[in-house]
């Protein structure tokens, strides 16, 4: 079967969010053709879904500054604006795409002690989501990732796939993610490719 996750294309990513990804509602209409035209088996997105106060925030820690580095449960992390809180606008999927089509919802993110990029595991690689048995329930043999951002959800979300997948053919379709920094968007890449993910565009995901 052929998958395909759409990562994080929440409000809070898509500009007027929280956290705006530079012309990130620019997926939308990429993720809704591939879920028209892709011949999907299974469509899956991964949510944001913090709870108030998450300690990535750096509105957790008295002092700290949005994108400064500070610390998290001893270890560093990057200090976010409030973000994909649960139950807020900006934790909403973008209006405008086909949420009616997708077959399951992977929040992560809820653990309030420990930061969550990919989809898989959270960022101490320690909690897993669950998405890897559900995937293997469901018999993916290919998955097409997209979403955002580049340069964190989606490339923590693709590495995982790779290294918990390993019988799965794991797809980065670029022209549907956006990223926070270039310079971080080649360097996830780069890295994607080494560790075996295929770069494609979406006109090669809906030929096979």
């Amino acid at each position: 079967m052929k998958a395909l996750l759409l990562v994080d294309i929440q409000n809070g990513f898509c500009p007027g969010g929280n956290l705006a990804v530079a012309d990130g509602d620019a997926v939308v209409p990429v993720a809704n053709r591939l879920i028209e035209n892709g011949g999907y088996g299974l469509i899956v997105a991964s949510q944001d879904w913090h709870p108030p106060g998450h300690g990535s925030f750096a509105s957790s820690h008295p002092g700290k500054q949005p994108f400064e580095m500070g610390e998290l449960s001893g270890k560093p992390q990057i200090m976010w604006p409030d973000h994909c809180v649960q139950n807020t606008p900006d934790a909403d999927f973008h209006p405008e795409l086909n949420v009616a089509a997708i077959d399951h919802v992977q929040r992560k993110g809820e653990d309030p002690d420990v930061d969550s990029y990919s989809a898989f595991r959270d960022n101490d690689r320690n909690a897993v989501t669950g998405l890897d048995a559900y995937l293997r329930h469901k018999s993916v043999g290919t998955l097409d990732i997209l979403g955002l951002a580049t340069d964190y959800c989606v490339r923590f979300s693709a590495l995982d796939a790779v290294a918990m997948l390993p019988d799965v053919k794991v797809r980065l379709i670029e022209d549907g993610c956006r990223g926070i920094d270039a310079a971080g968007v080649s360097d996830a890449i780069r890295e994607m490719r080494d560790a075996g993910v295929e770069i494609i565009d979406s006109d090669a995901a809906i030929a096979g």
